[in-house]
């Protein structure tokens, strides 16, 4: 038998205060030194930022849409190896789930995955003794749901908050945590959600430890972590995902440590004395988006997995024979990003050889020929720009067309999350049929690139890395 303390922070809606409570509880039991790890219910990206800030650890998401249900325990695992405490920053409301498909993917259903206990952060500002019926209507709900304490958020006095815990005492579900609505925190948003880390790293080393010691000043710690304490223990068959393990039974790849698979130092696919292809991964303010568990996947599959700037580096990474572009924001780093024709041009040059390139939403618009009327790498026969749509939901996709990611009939499951839009040209194929919310077809692969606006968790399809890691390597 294995265990880890663990909480879930949920919430009633979006705009609670989930965030703040979460990061601000990771940063005080960090203080106190314990090894805490963070993790993220859904696809956000920027959220985890702020959970690595205040813990030191990597944040990492748990999607039971993208990744299954099957996976959410053992990726929890894997993320929690050696930690002290684990928390997990519930998404929108506890109930709220992909859409039309009831609990699936909602922060409920991956606190009863987790056999969690979930503390409820309840923005008070505007009730008093209603905040009873909300809570009880949250705890009865759903009885496999542990609804076991209630953090207050936005409190407005003294008297205020005397009449929420009198009127929670019937509810029986005890008060952990009250903070005040003067002493909020600010964290700069824009148009889809906070401003990540790498954009404001010193505001948000600031932000990170003001949340920290406000949730000191108004929570109860040592409840919190004897709640944490009290979740079940796990059975051990159920215990942490392993990279390695996730790409041999893919059916190849190598090990992390470069043994094993269709790659040998000696030959194979990657040529006599060739050894461990260099796949570069883009980094920095203008590409944020990215799943710990992708760089993982590319080192076991065989790959020296090295990070790059685009917005500094005038070079790609010395022997690069793969590219991985993720999600970020290029449209706020358009002119920075066009000033830099030398790495432009090598990324064009890559592409033309036909080395394996992978780019997902912000990538996409960066292989594109411009961005907003700014020249961009020029790849793809495509001109990006800013739109006033916001796309956004889950997405069921099977693969069109092969490509350095996957061969023809591939299903995996996804996630839209942009305001932008592309008016294509010709000379590539589509990367992807859609059929959620409806039937269209999607992205662009020619040669070794494949590229869309689809960000997926390779975790759920660790053969996608395989066959990247493959490609790069001949």
């Amino acid at each position: 038998m294995v265990t880890i303390p663990r909480l879930v922070i949920a919430a009633p809606a979006s705009g609670s205060g989930k965030t703040t409570v979460a990061t601000g509880l990771m940063a005080a039991f960090a203080e106190r030194g314990l090894a805490v790890s963070p993790h993220k219910v859904g696809p956000d990206y920027i959220d985890p930022g702020y959970h690595s800030l205040a813990t030191g650890r990597a944040g990492r998401n748990l999607d039971a849409y993208m990744c299954g249900p099957e996976l959410v325990a053992p990726l929890f695992a894997h993320g929690a190896r050696g930690c002290d405490l684990a928390i997990v920053e519930g998404v929108m409301g506890l109930y709220d789930g992909a859409s039309g498909r009831g609990e699936l993917a909602s922060t409920a259903h991956v606190a009863k995955l987790l056999q969690a206990p979930v503390v409820l952060v309840v923005d008070a500002s505007s009730q008093s003794r209603s905040v009873a019926a909300l809570v009880h209507g949250f705890a009865s709900w759903d009885p496999q749901v542990r609804i076991s304490g209630v953090i207050l958020n936005k409190v407005g006095s003294d008297r205020h908050e005397m009449l929420l815990r009198e009127a929670l005492e019937e509810s029986g579900v005890p008060v952990m945590g009250v903070l005040r609505r003067a002493e909020q925190v600010a964290t700069p948003s824009r148009h889809l959600g906070l401003v990540p880390v790498a954009e404001r790293r010193g505001d948000a080393v600031a932000a990170v430890a003001a949340m920290g010691a406000q949730v000191r000043s108004g929570c109860d710690l040592d409840a919190l972590l004897a709640l944490a304490r009290s979740a079940p223990r796990r059975p051990a068959a159920s215990g942490a995902w392993d990279p390695a393990g996730a790409v041999r039974e893919a059916g190849g790849g190598r090990d992390a440590d470069g043994e094993g698979g269709p790659e040998r130092l000696d030959g194979g696919p990657g040529g006599p004395g060739r050894g461990r292809p260099v796949v570069a991964v883009a980094g920095g303010p203008a590409f944020t988006f990215s799943y710990a568990e992708h760089s993982e996947l590319l080192t076991a599959a065989g790959a020296d997995v090295v990070t790059f700037d685009p917005l500094r580096d005038e070079a790609l990474p010395e022997g690069t024979r793969g590219l991985v572009i993720g999600g970020g924001f290029p449209e706020v780093y358009a002119p920075e990003l066009s000033a830099n024709e030398p790495l432009r041009k090598a990324v064009a040059d890559l592409a033309a050889a036909g080395a394996p390139l992978a780019a997902e939403c912000a990538g996409l618009l960066y292989l594109s020929r411009s961005l907003d009327g700014l020249p961009m790498c020029g790849v793809l026969d495509a001109d990006g720009r800013m739109s006033k749509r916001l796309t956004l939901g889950y997405r069921e996709a099977v693969a069109l067309t092969d490509s350095p990611l996957a061969a023809v009939g591939t299903r995996l499951r996804g996630h839209e999350f942009h305001r932008t839009m592309l008016e294509p040209g010709a000379g590539a194929s589509p990367a992807w049929g859609m059929h959620l919310p409806e039937r269209r077809v999607e992205g662009f692969v020619q040669q070794g690139v494949h590229a869309s606006y689809l960000h997926t968790h390779w975790a759920s399809a660790p053969g996608v890395a395989r066959r990247f890691v493959e490609r790069a390597a001949v």
